[in-house]
């Protein structure tokens, strides 16, 4: 970490924003989860979709009216239609993705000036959260501190196992003015398991959420010293808005944790200890469906006998298994997936090969 945050007094805000991002395409949840259909707009532990679920999870802090949503052109309909009471000119359509640097900055640059001068919580689309009477007294205690002292916040959830699939964040002393907020010392990338079961026993360390807050303004102002040239294409963008399909695909393809948030001196973290999960695999969402791990986690018409520790998916027709253990089973209208469940981050490679081969219809 380089560099601090404004030191400008910042204009007191009033109530957040959301700014959740829903462009991806949660390609390790294939088959279920396609280009037109991706995980955040699944419904894979309730009747709401993870993006549904999401906004929800906001009220009363953030109602329907004070959110952003970030995502692709080609699901801007879907967004609009799954969440109708979100104004439709605050579903945002990237022309591509360019990571989260230029989604963030982008959709804040897009806001009005009164809004960017409130805290900005930017959230992903597609994560879970048990306790959302918790998860909004965090949020909220993070608004405050983003609006009176014009902090930029990450915030991290305590690590309950060796997680290698996460970034993590090194929590160093609080703050006086709060306690619950501390300073983050730095970043790590994802660790190998050595590493990570150092980590969990120590105590010291978060997984890193990828939930910020910080002030629309504060955002901008740290985009044009650490990224200036994604700044300069935002302002030829904001010159040109009928322009935006030119000029969007030219910007730095960058994260907002690489390009700002670890260039930082002062960046301070909050926990969050809501029962979060980022559903990032069918092992996650093994673990949040089964009660017992020798029990088989099952959705739709499944048949089984002398089974254990599978998960079964069926969103169309009938899975039947018979003395297998510790699979994912998935099946969808055209495709079954069939894999070893602590294999689960590796359906990425199907993906990948489906598109070398061109498999439209697959993808």
């Amino acid at each position: 970490m380089t560099d601090s945050t404004s030191s400008s007094s910042p204009a007191r805000a009033g109530s957040p924003v959301a700014l959740i991002l829903a462009g991806g395409r949660g390609t390790r949840f294939w088959p279920l989860s396609r280009e037109s259909r991706p995980k955040q707009l699944l419904a894979l532990d309730g009747r709401s979709s993870l993006l549904q679920e999401t906004v929800a999870r906001l009220t009363p802090l953030i109602g329907p009216e004070s959110v952003w949503i970030c995502t692709t052109a080609s699901l801007v309909s879907a967004v609009r239609e799954q969440l109708p009471q979100v104004p439709a000119e605050q579903v945002l359509a990237e022309p591509e993705g360019r990571n989260t640097a230029p989604a963030i900055a982008w959709a804040v640059q897009s806001m009005d000036a009164s809004v960017r001068r409130k805290p900005v919580i930017v959230l992903p689309a597609d994560h879970r959260v048990a306790d959302s009477v918790e998860f909004r007294r965090v949020l909220e205690v993070a608004s405050r501190e983003a609006s009176e002292r014009d902090r930029v916040l990450t915030l991290g959830v305590s690590p309950r196992w060796p997680e290698t699939g996460y970034g993590y964040l090194e929590v160093g002393l609080p703050y006086l003015t709060d306690g619950d907020v501390r300073r983050v010392n730095r970043f790590t990338e994802k660790p190998d398991r050595a590493t990570a079961e150092r980590f969990l026993e120590s105590g010291n360390y978060l997984w890193n959420a990828g939930i910020f807050v910080f002030r629309g303004e504060t955002l901008l102002e740290l985009t044009r010293r650490h990224l200036p040239e994604l700044a300069e294409g935002l302002e030829r963008i904001a010159a040109s808005p009928d322009r935006l399909a030119e000029l969007y695909p030219h910007l730095p393809r960058v994260s907002i944790d690489y390009g700002i948030m670890e260039q930082l001196d002062d960046i301070a973290t909050l926990t969050l200890d809501c029962g979060w999960s980022d559903l990032g695999s069918w092992q996650a969402l093994a673990d949040l469906l089964q009660s017992d791990p020798a029990e088989d986690a099952i959705h739709g018409d499944v048949v089984t006998h002398e089974t254990q520790g599978n998960l079964f998916w069926a969103e169309e027709g009938t899975i039947a298994a018979v003395g297998v253990r510790d699979l994912v089973v998935v099946r969808t209208g055209d495709s079954v997936l069939v894999l070893p469940r602590e294999r689960s981050q590796e359906v990425r490679a199907i993906v990948d090969k489906l598109t070398q081969k061109e498999r439209s219809d697959l993808l």
